[in-house]
């Protein structure tokens, strides 16, 4: 379907535009959901609201990007407004007080493990160190950007990130290892 046909549809508020919107979009906006929350109910509700949002907001996109980057948006904001709303970013520590050395990260580890494991990995992640480290490495958002969203200092998100790699990184150590002890069985 056409999508300025199906814009214009939820724009007037078309129940058949809505649906077919939905449906077209929920499976990436849940993914998005679930980088931000581990829970699967929590991302549904997620989900729920930033589809609220989007029909209530529809009006203010004005087509000049893509539908589906102007809704990943909303979704990280409406994502982003739950962790707030819950005190998910509490546990954050500011870089001045981070004193452990980061460690080189090998790329190559990335080749052995597969996108799921990766992501079951971030999914691990406490909420404070998932968010930010979603926010930087998959959406893109600079440190200043991210500091301005969660409204927290530039620093703290930089500590956050660094954490959240120290900690990815130890926990795709251990799927290598586990996997290598399979493949010593096989």
């Amino acid at each position: 379907m056409n999508e300025q046909l199906l814009i214009a549809g939820c724009k007037r508020g078309e129940s058949w535009a809505r649906k077919q919107l939905y449906e077209l979009h929920a499976p990436v906006m849940m993914g998005i959901c679930m980088r931000y929350t581990n829970d699967r109910e929590t991302a549904k509700d997620i989900l729920q609201d930033g589809f609220i949002k989007v029909f209530t907001k529809i009006d203010t996109y004005a087509e000049t990007g893509s539908l589906g980057g102007w809704m990943r948006r909303v979704f990280v904001t409406t994502a982003l407004e739950h962790l707030r709303r819950n005190d998910a970013l509490k546990m954050s520590v500011n870089i001045d007080d981070y004193n452990d050395a980061m460690e080189n990260t090998g790329v190559s580890a990335l080749d052995h493990i597969s996108a799921d494991e990766l992501m079951a990995c971030i999914a691990q992640l406490p909420d404070g160190y998932r968010t930010v480290f979603n926010l930087f490495a998959i959406e893109g958002y600079t440190h200043a950007e991210i500091a301005e969203m969660l409204n927290i200092k530039e620093s703290t998100s930089r500590s956050q990130f660094i954490r959240a790699r120290k900690v990815l990184q130890k926990s795709v150590e251990s799927l290598l290892m586990h996997e290598n002890v399979r493949q010593e069985k096989i």
